[in-house]
């Protein structure tokens, strides 16, 4: 009897940790649902991305800087 009792209690057990899992899960899916809708669009041309008509030196730098962190954050 303490045998059906202890297995009893492991299934209860078993089926709550799988309710909890399923909510996890149906929040994460819901999260990522709401965050797909506010996803940026993928630019298909470049034309028209740079400020002014010439792209210079110091133009080239501060797009270098924006896109690669310096080494002393490593």
């Amino acid at each position: 009897m303490l045998e059906q009792t202890d297995s009893q209690e492991l299934i209860l057990k078993r089926v709550d940790s799988l309710g909890r899992e399923m909510e996890r899960l149906k929040r994460d899916l819901i999260h990522s649902l709401a965050t797909q809708q506010q996803a940026r669009k993928i630019k298909k041309s470049l034309f028209g991305s740079v400020k002014g008509n010439n792209i210079t030196e110091e133009t080239i730098d501060a797009a270098k800087h924006a896109l690669f962190r310096p080494l002393e954050d490593l």
